[in-house]
């Protein structure tokens, strides 16, 4: 479904990725792994849009993405929950939801009702703030904000991040239930080895802004973790 070929991307004069590949099969859950630093949220905002690339291909079934304008990437069918969640505090849940819908291709302006199946507490909050909500309830905002889109692909940089235990289980059981009963794709950048071994079906490591190695999640060596992951 995504395939990433040859990519190269500059901060200034600052090399960041260095001729990337990477490859999400269709109906997978892919984990992109690495230490802090070595370009899996440069990566993802390549794929975005959010950051230009020097050279390569960033191929969303087949279409070459790398030239295309961020506001022309969701509406193919990509929902994207950014590090930090990045809701809108001041504005509701209601309208956090809605402000994604005109991107969807089926144009339904209507918040779909699975989202509130998936996250019953958002419906209770509809009229709160944002900014008013939990770290935990503002990544649930989040995720649910890309599935309203209706994507083909899910991409989610550190979900767990800065969030409670309880919400981390949920949202895990969340992202399995998406992936492996109704077969939504999902790109995750994640550090927490358990909750990557959870929901992931395949991994990706990177160092200094190179793929390393790729394999089946329960494969992941213990030398491969200590090489690349462990701090």
């Amino acid at each position: 479904m995504l395939r990433i070929e040859q990519l190269n991307q500059y901060y200034g004069e600052s090399h960041t990725l260095w001729d990337l590949d990477l490859q999400v099969t269709e109906g997978e859950c892919t984990c992109l792994m690495g230490r802090n630093g070595v370009g899996k949220t440069t990566l993802l905002q390549c794929i975005m849009g959010l950051l230009p690339v020097r050279s390569g291909q960033i191929l969303f079934r087949d279409r070459d993405l790398s030239r295309l304008a961020a506001e022309r990437r969701a509406p193919l069918g990509i929902g994207y929950v950014p590090q930090g969640r990045q809701i809108f505090s001041s504005l509701s849940v209601e309208e956090n939801l809605m402000i994604g819908l005109p991107a969807r291709r089926d144009r339904n302006r209507q918040i779909p009702s699975f989202v509130f199946e998936l996250f019953p507490v958002l419906r209770e909050m509809l009229s709160r703030r944002g900014g008013d909500l939990s770290g935990g309830q503002q990544q649930q905002l989040a995720i649910a904000r890309a599935l309203a889109l209706d994507p083909q692909l899910l991409i989610l940089d550190e979900p767990t991040e800065g969030i409670q235990p309880n919400i981390v289980q949920e949202i895990g059981g969340i992202i399995r239930r998406l992936n492996r009963e109704i077969g939504l794709t999902v790109l995750l950048v994640e550090q927490k080895l358990p909750f990557a071994h959870r929901v992931a079906d395949r991994y990706c490591l990177l160092d200094r802004g190179r793929t390393v190695a790729t394999g089946i999640m329960a494969e992941l060596s213990d030398s491969l973790i200590q090489r690349y992951l462990t701090v």
